[in-house]
């Protein structure tokens, strides 16, 4: 049944009152902030309705309301007004980013960390894996005869690095040689083919260059066979512990084991979804139950995408925090494009 005007108003002033407060709201309150203009034997029976219906909560029986699940959810889709960013929030943003672009790893985990900085909330960064990964340049760098560092980049700019050990001597020397024969053969294929092209070489090397090549090449495999998967980096885990609704350890530690060893399993976008509020129950992850997440989603190029998210109480500040993730996904996007520009601060935009 659609809520009266009056009940809409109501619900949007307990709602940003309990946003900003963490306390219920009682109709004394809701009285003033309406002006007046509804008494409060009026705005009893409204909340009584809308506690019925299902839109507010009374966690006691003498306590004023809070908003239920389903009440942030109407709040969000239909009261909710628009925040633009401050100044300040837009310049920092702007200034953490506006560095030179690295590598994407880098990029993306600092971008969590910025994101829950200004949130004020932990946030995660997601770097979609790409379905095609290949090798775009190898280096080996010498250690000693025993072992050398092989460095993979891969097509999606993100490198990789890791100590082998020979099981024969390899000089320093020879290292090049082997460099040259991965770049020239070895990239832009995919794993069987590097498989494949490391038989057709069996009878041409000795087994002191055969060796660490193909000690290479199956750290390379390694690496793609990563690359193709979600890399997910958290930041600001313990920033939930500040919440009031979180300051009970039992309470908070299914979420902060979530957020630190269960990362992965933290929401993603359906493809072609720019953003999406999943409040509460909505979390299909049982350690979501009493959080809320908002995530967008921004453009790295050659058919890839990030995600960035930020969890928090179903009491969060959706709006404020839909406009701040709104531009950092915009400016991550704007960086990963070929202008490599940032977007206009609000009060630039004509």
């Amino acid at each position: 049944m659609e809520l009266t005007a009056r009940k809409k108003q109501i619900l949007k002033v307990v709602t940003e009152r309990y946003i900003d407060a963490a306390e219920p709201v009682g109709s004394k309150f809701i009285a003033q902030a309406m002006g007046g203009a509804v008494s409060s034997a009026t705005i009893r029976n409204e909340l009584a309705d809308l506690t019925e219906q299902g839109y507010l909560e009374q966690p006691h029986t003498s306590a004023g309301r809070i908003p239920s699940p389903k009440g942030y959810r109407l709040y969000v889709n239909e009261l909710m007004e628009r925040k633009a960013l401050t100044v300040q929030e837009a310049e920092e943003i702007n200034a953490a980013l506006s560095g030179k672009l690295g590598q994407l790893d880098s990029v993306v985990a600092q971008a969590g960390q910025v994101v829950s900085s200004i949130a004020g909330y932990p946030a995660y960064s997601v770097a979609a894996g790409k379905s095609s990964v290949t090798v775009r340049r190898y280096d080996l760098l010498p250690v000693d005869a025993g072992s050398f560092i092989a460095v993979v980049m891969t097509d999606d700019s993100r490198v990789k690095s890791q100590l082998l050990h020979c099981q024969l001597p390899i000089t320093d020397g020879e290292l090049p040689a082997l460099a040259n024969l991965l770049n020239s053969h070895f990239t832009g294929i995919s794993a069987p083919e590097m498989g494949q092209k490391l038989m057709g070489l069996t009878s041409q090397l000795g087994a002191e260059l055969f060796m660490p090549l193909s000690q290479a090449i199956e750290y390379a495999a390694g690496v793609m066979e990563s690359s193709a998967q979600n890399q997910v980096y958290a930041a600001g885990q313990t920033r939930i512990l500040s919440q009031p609704e979180f300051q009970d350890l039992g309470r908070a530690n299914e979420l902060m084991g979530l957020l630190t060893d269960r990362k992965e399993s933290l929401p993603v976008l359906d493809e072609g979804t720019p953003m999406q509020i999943l409040i509460g129950p909505e979390n299909l992850n049982e350690a979501l139950r009493d959080a809320s997440v908002v995530v967008a989603s921004y453009d790295i190029g050659e058919n890839m995408r990030g995600l960035i998210g930020v969890v928090g109480p179903t009491r969060m500040d959706y709006a404020a925090v839909a406009a701040r993730l709104s531009y950092f996904a915009e400016s991550l996007t704007k960086m990963f494009g070929k202008n490599n520009q940032l977007p206009p601060k609000e009060e630039d935009v004509p």
